[in-house]
């Protein structure tokens, strides 16, 4: 009973975790090459020195940020300009497009 009651929490917990809603990356994608590409770039690496690399960021994360400036809980004077007309489709798909970028890290060799 007890494993029972410990496996609905913890889907409860990972489906609420999920995006509400099906998210299409190819939606995202247009929408992010007509509002986003002139900072973060059409490959999601940053075109300025102040704004995020967004290529292959995790989804979750993405929309909650995205969230968190539409609502004025995140504050950057850009973003929340962008962001205070986005739909939750608008996140949802933005968030899909750049978590689907695949990114590669090339850690440095160690000096000596």
């Amino acid at each position: 009973m007890k494993r029972m009651i410990c496996a609905a929490l913890l889907a409860a917990v990972a489906f609420g975790c999920a995006p509400a809603m099906a998210q299409d990356a190819k939606a995202g994608r247009a929408k992010a090459s007509a509002q986003c590409a002139v900072c973060h770039g059409t490959d999601g690496i940053a075109q300025l020195p102040t704004a995020a690399n967004l290529a292959g960021q995790q989804e979750v994360y993405l929309a909650k940020a995205l969230e968190d400036f539409r609502a004025g809980r995140r504050i950057n004077e850009m973003m929340t300009v962008v962001s205070k007309d986005l739909t939750d489709a608008d996140i949802a798909n933005l968030a899909a497009w750049y978590a689907s970028m695949k990114i590669t890290v090339q850690v440095p060799e160690r000096q000596p």
